[in-house]
């Protein structure tokens, strides 16, 4: 499993088959379901199918995609954190969800950050964008508290879902 980077409190690492029940309970809290949307993982084999064809996928093909975030102490998966390169986006966009007891901690920006730091130093990154629903507050607040900023109202997907678009900017 690649080690990407750690904090004072977490580890961020990539997706394994053997997180497939993290994936299962993660995907199917509450908040992801308002926030992100139903992903029909509803068995264990659903979600090995989610990884491999989601991050474990992104990885091979981008170097990068969502990452599995880690306590420390205890050791213990809390969240995904990551990159996702959309074939609709000319950048990447960053994304992030945690189970519901580890929300509201700061463990959101702690890893985030260094996740944009990282991208900031690489090329092919001359921006980084996220997408949101307009209800998700808090997701918007930790957006603006990384340094991205609201560009632009879409529209995407089948349903036609309205979401706000961040991005850091373009760099110089």
């Amino acid at each position: 499993m690649a080690h990407i980077l750690e904090t004072s409190r977490l580890i961020l690492k990539e997706f394994e088959i053997s997180d497939a029940a993290f994936i299962l309970e993660l995907l199917n809290t509450e908040s992801w379901i308002k926030y992100i949307g139903d992903r029909n993982v509803h068995t264990v084999s659903d979600a090995i199918s989610y990884l491999q064809n989601g991050p474990i996928s992104s990885y091979q093909k981008n170097g990068f995609g969502l990452w599995l975030v880690e306590l420390k102490d205890p050791k213990m998966p809390i969240g995904m954190c990551g990159l996702i390169k959309r074939d609709d986006f000319e950048y990447p966009d960053i994304g992030f969800a945690f189970l519901p007891s580890f929300t509201g901690k700061g463990f959101a920006y702690e890893i985030a950050k260094p996740i944009l730091d990282w991208a900031n130093v690489r090329p092919g990154f001359e921006s980084i964008l996220a997408i949101t629903v307009p209800e998700n507050s808090s997701s918007i607040k930790l957006l603006r508290k990384l340094g991205l900023s609201l560009i632009e109202e879409i529209v995407r997907g089948e349903e036609q879902e309205l979401l706000l678009k961040f991005s850091t900017g373009e760099k110089r």
